[in-house]
């Protein structure tokens, strides 16, 4: 373990994150944390300047405070926007010149769930050393300054800040076309893009049909979304739409479905687009980035047509980092986030259906017959609780069982195991050439763990 992950404890894959109410998750931390924000982004002598935005989950209410509180104590100020999608605060950030951009939202988990993603100026995650540096400062505060006139900070509301983002979009589809008469599904997880994704489409003329945008603070990702694109499938089929749009409870990620109701998934889209990319010579290095987890159908697609699968860990902060680090303008994740680094800084679901339906508007065609450029390799992925992480090194046992299931496969396939950096879960991936073979072997290696862990 090196000395940034030693100091990184709070910090996971993707922010902070857990039960609301429960450390980390507690008024108390964020009080710290919007402190120690507001002390790292200070620059020089002028104000330093914070956004707030969040999902609509009823913890956001007690975070968004203590947030806020933290970050005006430190002599800082606070812009609130209220209920938006994580990409539309990145852009915001970005877009106000503000000095830090901080997000309230646990993405896909539970409504008992939360966390906090910190933007920088402009726009992009944290790297793991400032995170660091941030967790350092909430465990030694700099002293607050006495006096007759204190340092404290002021917050305001930015009230445009949805209809900024929307616009954003709508100039991210090609001007020359409309989604005149083009029939819609949009399912939006009862979260943040409740209101801004039926603006989008309406706006730009879809027959529009919306699901789950009635939040009460409960009922984000609860059987709808991109977690559960089977609804979004049924209404599609229902009306004969041409496509169904599922976010998640941030929208940083979107989950399609085709006119037939079937699942388009984050590699289908990354193959679309990237083949698209490709053949216009639009795709420096002739790459796209995903991660491990990304079906080897995609890297397959990509190399029939002289592209390359550059692989970074998991996380989609991490596919933006090696996109950054090598000069790649495009990637994502399997699970829907998908990175268009030209155009914005984070994943962006409703960014990714827009251009999925200005590729299906162009060369007019079906969603179904423009996902056929992939051909998916059967891939079974089993996730259990764990009690402890501990290193997969040190599981003799485990590692043994991998190494033989890998020799077995061959080329014709890949594992993967790893421990969630979100929740207290592993996580056993496999893919090969027959299913019922791959599932055996994927279930001997969660029994072996299992019983490893329990020891």
């Amino acid at each position: 373990m090196s000395k940034t992950d030693e100091a990184r404890r709070l910090f996971g894959t993707d922010g902070i994150r857990g039960v609301a109410n429960q450390y980390p998750m507690t008024a108390e931390i964020a009080l710290a944390l919007g402190r120690a924000v507001a002390e790292r982004f200070r620059r020089g002598g002028r104000r330093c300047r914070v956004v707030i935005g969040k999902d609509t989950r009823l913890s956001g209410y007690m975070i968004e405070s203590a947030l806020e509180a933290g970050i005006v104590s430190a002599g800082a100020d606070v812009m609130l926007v209220g209920p938006l999608p994580t990409p539309a605060i990145a852009f915001i950030t970005s877009s106000m010149r503000a000095d830090a951009g901080v997000v309230i939202s646990a993405s896909h988990n539970p409504y008992q769930d939360n966390g906090i993603k910190i933007f920088a100026s402009d726009g992009f995650k944290l790297p793991d050393d400032v995170e660091a540096d941030i967790e350092r400062r909430m465990a030694d505060p700099e002293p607050l300054t006495p006096g007759p006139e204190p340092k404290i900070g002021k917050a305001i509301r930015i009230d445009d800040a949805e209809g900024r983002y929307v616009q954003f979009l709508k100039h991210s589809f090609p001007k020359a076309r409309t989604l005149d008469g083009v029939r819609v599904v949009v399912d939006c997880a009862n979260g943040a893009a409740y209101t801004v994704a039926p603006q989008v489409f309406g706006e730009l003329g879809a027959d529009l049909t919306v699901l789950s945008a009635e939040p009460n603070g409960r009922n984000i990702n609860d059987g709808c979304g991109a977690l559960h694109p089977e609804k979004v499938a049924a209404e599609v089929r229902r009306t004969r739409a041409a496509i169904g749009v599922a976010l998640d409870g941030d929208a940083d990620r979107v989950i399609l479905t085709d006119e037939r109701g079937e699942i388009v998934d984050g590699d289908q889209i990354m193959a679309i687009l990237g083949t698209r990319l490709l053949a216009r010579g639009a795709l420096p290095g002739n790459t796209v980035v995903a991660t491990a987890m990304s079906n080897l159908g995609l890297e397959r697609a990509l190399d029939a047509r002289n592209g390359k699968l550059l692989r970074a860990s998991v996380g989609d902060r991490y596919v933006v980092e090696a996109m950054r680090e090598k000069g790649f303008i495009f990637g994502g994740e399997q699970s829907g986030h998908i990175v268009f680094l030209e155009e914005a800084t984070t994943g962006d679901g409703l960014l990714a259906a827009l251009q999925i339906l200005s590729v299906m508007a162009q060369e007019e065609r079906p969603l179904s017959e423009l996902a056929t450029i992939m051909t998916r390799y059967p891939q079974v992925l089993i996730n259990f609780p764990v009690a402890r992480k501990t290193p997969l090194q040190e599981l003799t046992a485990v590692e043994t069982v991998i190494h033989r299931v890998e020799n077995a496969l061959g080329q014709d396939g890949r594992v993967l195991v790893r421990y969630s950096g979100t929740e207290s879960k592993a996580r056993v991936m496999i893919e090969g050439t027959d299913e019922a073979t791959i599932r055996a072997y994927a279930e001997e290696i969660v029994a072996t763990m299992q019983k490893a862990l329990a020891q």
